[in-house]
C-alpha cells in the first residue's frame, strides 16, 4: 500500500489540524447533522448503535498462524486495513460473551 503513511506520536502531536473550529462553534446542530448526513463516508456507519461500543486500551498481541475460511478473510478484508484487529475483536467478544468479560493483562 503506497498510500499509508506511518507517523510516532511526536510527528503527530505536532501536526495542524485542518479543522475551523470558528465555522464549527458556529454551526447549530442541525447544520452538524446536515453536514454529516451528507458525508457519503458516513453511509457506512450512519446505522451502527454505537450505544454499545467500548473503547479498549491497546494490549500486547501474539502472532500466530490461523486457518480460516476464505470467505471469512475476504469478508474482513473488503472493509480495509485493520481486518486482524477486526476479527480479534470479534472473537474477544464471543469469549466475552460465552465466559464473561476477563481481565486483560497489563501491557509490561
Amino acid at each position: 500500500m503506497s498510500n499509508v503513511r506511518t507517523y510516532t506520536l511526536s510527528q503527530l502531536r505536532r501536526m495542524k489540524g485542518q479543522t475551523d473550529w470558528n465555522r464549527l462553534r458556529d454551526m447549530t446542530d442541525k447544520e452538524i447533522e446536515k453536514s454529516i448526513a451528507d458525508d457519503p463516508d458516513w453511509a457506512e456507519f450512519k446505522d451502527i448503535d454505537w450505544s454499545k461500543a467500548k473503547l479498549l486500551a491497546p494490549i500486547s498481541k501474539k502472532a500466530i498462524s490461523i486457518r480460516v475460511d476464505e470467505d471469512v478473510l475476504d469478508f474482513f478484508k473488503q472493509h480495509g486495513a485493520g481486518y486482524q484487529r477486526r476479527m480479534n475483536a470479534v472473537l474477544r467478544s464471543y469469549m466475552d460473551q460465552t465466559s464473561g468479560p476477563t481481565k486483560r493483562k497489563k501491557r509490561a
